[in-house]
This record gives structure tokens, C-alpha cells and sequence, in this order.
């Protein structure tokens, strides 16, 4: 479907994003709201959309955060519509509450709370008591244990880093890790071969992976045994990747003295060992403040230019404009697309000035700037081709 021809975006909001970002949406060619209707582009951040009938009229979901497992991924590329996060935007806010989370556990501050809260008596008296008993929350220190980093991304490696500071030995797992990542990560983390060598040598265990189904239930009954005796585990990544089943097991054996996560379970709740939040880890002022930034200014770029970046099903692509006429197309990965898409465009008698072409997956993009105006029956034969998703026409609008 051809982009509209006048110059005004229409972007629904389906939660509170942070005016910070919202801002950067020039007021006279952005109309953007809760109310929007016919959008163009949508806004999100834990509204389920699975259900959620899209309007054809879409373009672009923008995620203001780091996960989409609240979006339907797979039904928007059949449609050629990139979903757009905000990778490593919320990365210091997890990685403050795993540090949290690692000190509430070292210490046994949640139970040595309850207990000084359920104190009674007089000044003496609970002063007494609490010498009498806290001897049964006696902790550890950080410095010279082993903290086992699985997955060193953006939060990973800020983990990483925070936690050698602290005096602490880490060890990390990521098969998948990208250059970039491995030229960031410190040279003290020392690599693991597997995630069994991680297991069997960590004190603390931290997952910063996302739910994948190769990363479902990763924390299983066979990695649980692999584990130290009284290994304090930690998830701030998805609540899936850890099998919950094992978990309880591992705290019946000793395998595991604390499991600390961010997601709330009614097999969990009200079990000694297990610390529970509700889904704080991107809850800070800061956080949703450089999400709402960092996924707006890529929708600019995409409603406007057509470039990609951070998205979760597209190729990232960004081409310098050459011309005021630009073409986007989205295909399926198949053999001769890009020549069909350029015998095209030559057919219609349009000279390519410059072209741009990725792929990812099952997903290709393409971005082309010509040298004249785009006919409408030039965009419907791109339409046709076979395996084609998405045509767009991006022509720059003077305000």
C-alpha cells in the first residue's frame, strides 16, 4: 500500500510514553494521541497486542522498550511492517536492580525485615531481640565470588562490568554474542565453554538472554544439578527461560539458596527462598525516559526516510538520501527479488541514482532513490511482484 500523499503522520499511543520522546514528533506534521485513529504508526510498551486487530493503515510498531513479547511479530512480517525496540535504552535500570537483587540476596535482608518489623516490645526489649536474632541472617560479601553472566548484551555487560568493580570473579556464556559486544566486555570476564562449565564454577547466576524458543525453560532440572550448592539465581530477563518446577526443586536439594526474579507466579509467591518484584526492571524515570527517545527518533527516520534501525524483524538499513524521490520495499528472501524490483523500476522509466539492499532472516529490504517522481502505476506493478509485502513511496514534503 502506497504511503498517503499528504504530509501528516498519524501515531497511536497505547500506554503513557514519556513526553521526552513524544516531543521529537514536529507538532505540524505529527498528530499523536491514545485517540488516534487510521494511524500510521503505533506506540507501545506493555499493552498486549497479540489480540489486538492492527489497522491496515500501519506502517511501523515502535516497542519502547527492549522486549516484544507483547507484539505480534510474526503476523507483521507477513505484512512487511518492521517492529522497532529500544535495545540497551533500559540497560542501567535492570542492571542497578540485579545488583539489588544480588545484595538482597547475599544478605538476607528480605527475612531479616519481616523479622525486626515483627519485633514487639520496648525500646530494650527489641534491641535484645534483634542482638538474639540475627544471627540466623548472617550473609556473604561480594568480593571474590563468582557471578555467571548468560548473555552479554547491553544489560549483560553492564552486569559484567559493575560486578568486577565490586570485587567480584565473572565468568560469562553467549554463543550469539556480536562483535560489537565482545570489543565492550571487559577483559576480566573470563569465557565459559558452556553453560554447564558456567553453572558448575558461579555462586551467582544472573540470564539476561531473550525468550526464544531455544532459551524456553534454559534453567532446567539437568542445568540445576550442574549448579554449586547454594547457588543464588537471578532472572531479570523473561520468566519463561527459567523452569519453575526445577527451580523449587533445586531449593528442596540446596542447589539453590535464593531465586530472585521480576516476574510474579502463584506457584512462587510466598516462598521463603524466592524474592519476587513486579516487573521493575525498566521502571525508572531514566529508563522509560531514554526508550521513549531512542524508539521515536527511529520511527521519525522510518516514517520519513525509510531507514531501519533496531528492529526486531528487519534488517538494519540506513541510506543517505541522493534525491528528494525514495522507494521502499519490503520482500520476502528469495532469489532475484532485487532484480525484479530494479527491471521494474527501469520499465517504468525511472533512473536509479542509489540503492540499498539487506537482508535478515526470512525479511529483505530494499531502499531506492530515483531521480523523478514516482508514477502511482509504477508503484502498483512493484506491488504485484511475487513476495513483495510493502511498497512505500517517500518523497520529501515541503511543511
Amino acid at each position: 500500500m502506497p504511503e498517503r500523499s499528504h504530509k501528516t503522520f498519524r501515531v497511536h499511543t497505547l500506554n503513557q510514553i514519556s513526553a521526552k520522546g513524544l516531543d521529537l514528533f514536529s507538532k505540524n506534521r505529527y498528530a499523536i494521541g491514545g485517540d488516534v485513529t487510521e494511524s500510521d504508526a503505533i506506540l507501545v510498551r506493555s499493552h498486549n497486542m497479540l489480540g489486538m486487530d492492527i489497522p491496515k493503515n500501519v506502517l511501523a510498531i515502535g516497542r519502547a522498550g527492549a522486549g516484544t513479547n507483547n507484539v505480534p511479530v510474526q503476523d507483521m512480517n507477513v505484512r512487511g511492517i518492521p517492529v522497532f525496540n529500544a535495545p540497551g535504552a533500559n540497560a542501567n535500570a535492570v542492571k542497578e536492580l540485579v545488583l539489588s537483587g544480588m545484595l538482597l540476596a547475599a544478605r538476607n535482608l528480605i527475612p531479616a525485615i519481616h523479622f525486626a518489623e515483627n519485633l514487639k516490645g520496648s525500646n530494650s526489649t527489641l534491641h535484645k531481640l534483634a542482638e538474639e536474632g540475627k544471627k540466623q541472617f548472617s550473609g556473604i560479601e561480594l568480593p571474590g565470588r563468582t557471578l555467571g553472566v548468560i548473555g552479554l548484551g547491553a544489560i549483560g555487560r553492564l552486569v559484567a562490568d559493575a560486578s568486577i568493580g565490586l570485587g567480584m570473579r565473572v565468568t560469562g556464556y553467549d554463543p550469539e554474542i556480536t562483535v560489537d559486544a565482545a570489543w565492550n566486555l571487559s577483559s576480566e570476564v573470563k569465557k565459559a565453554l558452556n553453560i554447564e562449565n558456567l553453572l558448575q564454577h558461579s555462586d551467582f547466576v544472573t540470564l539476561h538472554v531473550p525468550l526464544l524458543d531455544a532459551t524456553r525453560h534454559l534453567i532446567n532440572d539437568k542445568q540445576v544439578r550442574n549448579m554449586k550448592k547454594g547457588t543464588i539465581l537471578l532472572n531479570f530477563s523473561r520468566d519463561g527461560i527459567v523452569d519453575e518446577d526445577a527451580v523449587l526443586k533445586g531449593i528442596e536439594s540446596g542447589k539453590i539458596k535464593y531465586y530472585v526474579c521480576d516476574f510474579p507466579s502463584q506457584k512462587l509467591q510466598h516462598h521463603p527462598a524466592v524474592i519476587t518484584m513486579p516487573h521493575l526492571g525498566a521502571s525508572t524515570l531514566e529508563a522509560e525516559e531514554n526508550c521513549s527517545i531512542m524508539v521515536v527518533k527511529q520511527l521519525i527516520d522510518y516514517l520519513e526516510n525509510g531507514n531501519i534501525t533496531n528492529t526486531v524483524n528487519f534488517p538494519n538499513l540506513t541510506v543517505e538520501r541522493e534525491s528528494p524521490y525514495r522507494m521502499a520495499v519490503a520482500n520476502s528472501n528469495m532469489p532475484n527479488m532485487l532484480g525484479q524490483i530494479s527491471t521494474s523500476m527501469a520499465n517504468a522509466g525511472l533512473n536509479i541514482r542509489n540503492m540499498g539492499n539487506k537482508s535478515r532472516g526470512e525479511m529483505a529490504y530494499t531502499l531506492v532513490d530515483v531521480d523523478s517522481p514516482v508514477p502511482q502505476k509504477a508503484i502498483e506493478k512493484l506491488e504485484l511482484i511475487p513476495g513483495v509485502l510493502m511498497v512505500r513511496y517517500l518523497p520529501i514534503l515541503a511543511d
